[in-house]
């Protein structure tokens, strides 16, 4: 059970686990199984351990997610330049399709019933009731089993949402998957910008389309990804063989329905730290409602390290409970 400390300050984000709002909260620790890395050889499972602390004020909620990882994973599939000066984008070679476990971000996911229906299904099954394995797919799609059934999901993508200050405010429905209608299934965003959390960078003339403004190799200082607007046309002349580019443009969430949950990233000493915050009541249909504080809310917490999708997680869901004022 995590139970939220009242405060009437709230955290300051940038400080992280230092924050006296968070380093007095009672802590929560699951170990986390069943993913890949962590530690282990390349695609081969490992484990984790998350602890988790949280607060709230009068219309706010803040977490702190701290989990174990060796590894800081920032190379999403960049492209890199090769001996012949062509351009090829990096990928697993045992992928086959969707199941990156070399080149990708690291991430983390919770899942939120977000009415009656849906909690009493979470509550035998955990995050396991959304979670279908095969379907043509390496590890299965992601869907609710009745009509009516909806998860609220926080799914922060190291590179693509963390850095910009947002954590991907998704949801899961009860869709199923259909290669040409539905091929992400249940798993969709929240109303957000045109074009999603994203945008991935092509090749026109066996080049990529564009570069930042610093020209600067993501190797050699500069970053995965490309903030939105800070994207120019690509110079060739700037980079050598082995120099690697980010292959995507990130897209702030500022003031769209996707962009409820903010958070601020750190990583140091083989631990990944994000602050959390969102207010308590957002009124998106597609949200969990932490109306009522005599209630609890039952989440599910999975961390990906390198891993597009699969993901280490723990085997029963927990809960988020609000301490008295």
């Amino acid at each position: 059970m995590l139970d939220l400390a009242s405060t009437h300050t709230a955290p300051n984000l940038a400080v992280g686990a230092a924050d006296p709002v968070c380093s007095k909260a009672s802590p929560l620790s699951a170990a986390l199984t069943g993913g890949v890395n962590f530690g282990a050889k390349p695609g081969e499972k490992g484990e984790s351990t998350v602890t988790l602390k949280a607060a709230y004020t009068n219309d706010m909620l803040y977490m702190l997610v701290q989990y174990t990882d060796p590894t800081n994973s920032v190379r999403r599939g960049p492209y890199q330049k090769q001996a012949d000066g062509s351009w090829r984008k990096l990928s697993d070679p045992a992928n086959k399709g969707g199941d990156d476990n070399l080149y990708y971000e690291d991430k983390w996911a919770m899942l939120w019933p977000t009415n009656e229906a849906t909690a009493k299904s979470f509550d035998n099954e955990g995050c396991a009731m959304a979670c279908h394995e095969g379907q043509t797919k390496p590890y299965g799609n992601k869907y609710t089993n009745l009509p009516g059934q909806l998860l609220d999901m926080w799914h922060m993508k190291g590179q693509r949402t963390g850095p910009l200050g947002f954590v991907d405010d998704q949801y899961t429905d009860d869709t199923r998957y259909d290669a040409k209608t539905s091929p992400n299934a249940g798993r969709k965003g929240d109303p957000g910008p045109k074009g999603g959390e994203y945008t991935n960078i092509p090749l026109v003339d066996g080049k990529p389309q564009f570069m930042s403004r610093e020209a600067k190799a993501a190797n050699a200082g500069d970053s995965y990804y490309i903030k939105r607007g800070n994207e120019v046309a690509f110079d060739d002349s700037k980079f050598k063989a082995g120099d690697e580019v980010a292959s995507i443009i990130s897209n702030p969430l500022t003031g769209t329905d996707r962009g409820d949950v903010q958070v601020a990233n750190t990583y140091a000493n083989g631990m990944h730290t994000s602050v959390v915050s969102r207010k308590l009541v957002t009124g998106s249909k597609f949200d969990v409602q932490f109306a009522n504080l005599s209630a609890r809310y039952g989440f599910g917490f999975a961390a990906f390290d390198t891993a597009q999708v699969r993901h280490a997680t723990s085997d029963d869901p927990m809960y988020l409970v609000f301490g008295k004022k």
